[in-house]
């Protein structure tokens, strides 16, 4: 369901959040971050202890363009290199700066965006040359058959891994990159997963050329996937930075970056300011969610709740070939709508639309990926 765009993390107007922001609200409103003050010290405390290793310390930004923006100038500080590599389909934000990342072409205007980005192939075992049936951490199996050797592991996520092996060979400047961006379940894109094993091994490229591994958990991250608090935990991996949004504030302007000390210490050859990031309001608010989706086991509400919901929509595509994929975890599902299963040609815009007023109609909004 629609959610706010992936937002509305422990339901509108919770009794405790609103009564965080209420409180809030009748002692102090704004400070900018120049001034430490305690509902902002309190919420990067409980935020950070949620992340493992060394990730501690957290910027405060409104939005997740705003901090993909943030993550992508500490990378290039601290490793002296300019380039970055993301993934076509992805999406990480649309201002000017993030904007050069997105990988969707609807997303994608005529102006000048961030530069410096290189595109690698998506690995999407469903639309890409490569991966099928085992390839991808789901409940409901591709449709598509696995090439990859039976019992072994996933050679899908070796080919598409080579795909940004390329990139750094060909795009990348004196073979140094500065970071690799990616979410661990692409959102807007359409809900594609990776195949098995995938991310572990661009991190391993990534930090042989001495880049660090970003992971964009706007959409995946605070437990929406049921079985981790964060996506890039279900794929193995310890990213050097891990932005988030959306449900970071349930729907209250609010975004973070957290990284290492060391790598937050380049940000001493530069500056950073945002006037309105982590307010003492928006820092309550957000401190609030972290304790309710702890409090109310909104984890494992998401884990189970998404496996129903799962299974259903693979009943569903049992009898209608419309639907060509379902896909995902936890409550960041998708459903892949097709003209023809075999060819696998997207159904016309028209025909989406008029599935969208009709499930609008029987209830909550949803929202239409991959445009």
């Amino acid at each position: 369901m629609f959610a706010g765009i992936v937002t509305v993390s422990v339901g509108h107007c919770h009794p405790k959040v609103l009564a965080a922001a209420e409180h809030q609200l009748g002692r102090l409103w704004h400070t900018s971050n120049i001034y430490m003050y305690p509902s902002v010290h309190e919420f990067a405390e409980k935020l950070t202890a949620k992340l493992p290793g060394n990730l501690k310390v957290c910027y405060f930004t409104n939005s997740g363009s705003e901090a993909n923006d943030l993550a992508m100038m500490l990378a290039r500080l601290y490793t002296g290199a300019f380039d970055i590599i993301a993934l076509r389909n992805a999406y990480h934000g649309m201002s000017p700066y993030s904007g050069g990342m997105c990988g969707v072409g609807a997303y994608r205007h005529h102006w000048p965006t961030g530069f410096g980005v290189h595109h690698a192939m998506n690995a999407d075992p469903y639309r890409g040359p490569w991966g099928g049936q085992a390839c991808r951490d789901c409940l409901v199996p591709s449709p598509r058959q696995c090439s990859c050797p039976e019992g072994g592991p996933c050679s899908a996520a070796s080919l598409y891994a080579d795909q940004v092996h390329d990139v750094l060979r060909h795009n990348v400047s004196k073979k140094r990159v500065a970071a690799f961006f990616a979410e661990s379940i692409q959102g807007v894109g359409g809900t594609v997963q990776f195949p098995k094993g995938y991310l572990q091994k661009v991190y391993e490229l990534i930090r042989e050329r001495g880049g660090l591994c970003i992971a964009d958990e706007v959409q995946t991250g605070f437990g929406r996937m049921g079985d981790t608090y964060w996506g890039f935990e279900s794929h193995g991996v310890v990213p050097d930075i891990v932005t988030m949004a959306k449900g970071i504030g349930n729907g209250f302007p609010l975004a973070a970056v957290v990284t290492t000390p060391e790598i937050a210490s380049a940000l001493n050859a530069a500056s950073f300011f945002n006037t309105f990031g982590g307010n003492p309001v928006a820092c309550a608010v957000g401190s609030a969610v972290v304790d309710v989706i702890d409090e109310d086991g909104c984890m494992a509400n998401s884990r189970e709740r998404g496996r129903r919901l799962l299974l259903a929509l693979a009943a569903l595509q049992q009898d209608f070939p419309v639907v060509g994929d379902v896909r995902g975890k936890g409550l960041m599902l998708g459903v892949e709508l097709v003209q023809d299963r075999e060819t696998k040609e997207p159904l016309p815009a028209a025909r989406v639309g008029a599935l969208l007023e009709s499930c609008r109609e029987m209830g909550p909004p949803h929202r239409q990926g991959r445009p």
